[in-house]
């Protein structure tokens, strides 16, 4: 999955994970604004041509279910991001985030605690 979602895309695809699986109904009232009923369908629609979304028929309605999860395109996303602007690196992303005040010393090191334990 080397795919990156749009704006639209993710806000509809953080309503699906969030709903877990539900009809378009369901995934209109987990969106966080206000967005029309078809405008939800549409992007549900092409989430499934990209392979993020499946469905299963019941009658004549969908149930539309993640086919990825969230941390797999949260890793996807942050390999990308780490790889164009970082080379890659991890240690260069962190140090950079420490150098801008992003994450404190303290944080740095009780995650580094975390990951030891």
């Amino acid at each position: 999955m080397e795919k990156e979602l749009t704006k639209a895309e993710e806000q509809v695809m953080q309503a699906i994970w969030k709903v877990g699986q539900g009809f378009a109904s369901e995934i209109v009232a987990a969106v966080e604004s206000e967005v029309a009923y078809n405008t939800v369908l549409t992007v549900v629609r092409i989430l499934e041509q990209k392979g993020f979304v499946g469905h299963e028929t019941f009658n004549r309605s969908n149930r539309y279910y993640p086919l990825v999860t969230r941390e797999e395109y949260m890793q996807q996303q942050l390999k990308g991001f780490a790889a164009r602007y970082f080379g890659s690196s991890a240690r260069a992303m962190v140090s950079f985030l420490v150098d801008k005040q992003e994450v404190s010393l303290e944080d740095l090191e009780a995650i580094t605690k975390e990951l030891e334990s």
